[in-house]
């Protein structure tokens, strides 16, 4: 079911900008800011009532849902709308690239991306296990080796901390994350939930 945050969707400013409102696209698993787009009422009205997120478009003249000639849709997981009401976040579900010119993100460097990458790579991996990858041999080796190596690469990142020079810490730290990331998909969880988990504790 379509969750909609913050609030009743009545509360949103359509006003302010002439009755388009910016709407920033979040991949729901990744957390990569995927797009931005604009809404009005009946474009915010067609995404919650079809699933598949939909913008009015400037160029166009009319709403246009993301997908409707590439078949790379987004389906709509959630809309969150920010404290001025005056814009959404939404968080969708792609299906392939959301750019146009075939990148998984409009915003190729933003904060995050190359994380979120990682983070889908992994889970790549959790499910094709192609011949001769380590992260594949990470998975065959089960939870408690994995555990094993993220207890190692804490270690070796505490005492790069205190003992080397900042580029031995940063390579640590994400040897660390990496293998965070491995041992969390082999328990069925992602970035995501690590990120609800946070959210919680800082409410």
């Amino acid at each position: 079911m379509t969750e909609v945050r913050t609030g009743a969707l009545e509360a949103i400013d359509w006003d302010k900008a002439g009755g388009l409102v910016p709407a920033v696209v979040q991949d729901a698993r990744t957390l990569r800011v995927l797009m931005l787009g604009y809404m009005d009422r009946a474009a915010l009205e067609a995404t919650l009532s079809g699933r598949r997120v939909t913008f009015f478009s400037r160029s166009k003249g009319r709403l246009w849902t993301k997908g409707e000639s590439s078949g790379h849709f987004l389906d709509l997981v959630s809309v969150d709308v920010d404290c001025d009401g005056d814009a959404l976040l939404v968080q969708a579900s792609p299906r392939g690239p959301t750019c146009h010119l075939q990148r998984a993100s409009c915003f190729d460097s933003a904060p995050g991306a190359t994380l979120a990458e990682l983070s889908a790579l992994v889970e790549a991996r959790a499910t094709l296990r192609p011949e001769g990858s380590y992260t594949t041999k990470l998975f065959e080796g089960g939870v408690r080796r994995i555990a094993q190596k993220v207890g190692e690469e804490g270690v070796e990142t505490a005492l790069a901390s205190v003992a080397q020079d900042d580029d031995a810490l940063l390579g640590e730290a994400a040897d660390l994350v990496f293998h965070l990331l491995v041992l969390l998909r082999a328990r069925g969880l992602g970035l995501e939930d690590v990120e609800a988990k946070l959210r919680t504790r800082r409410r």
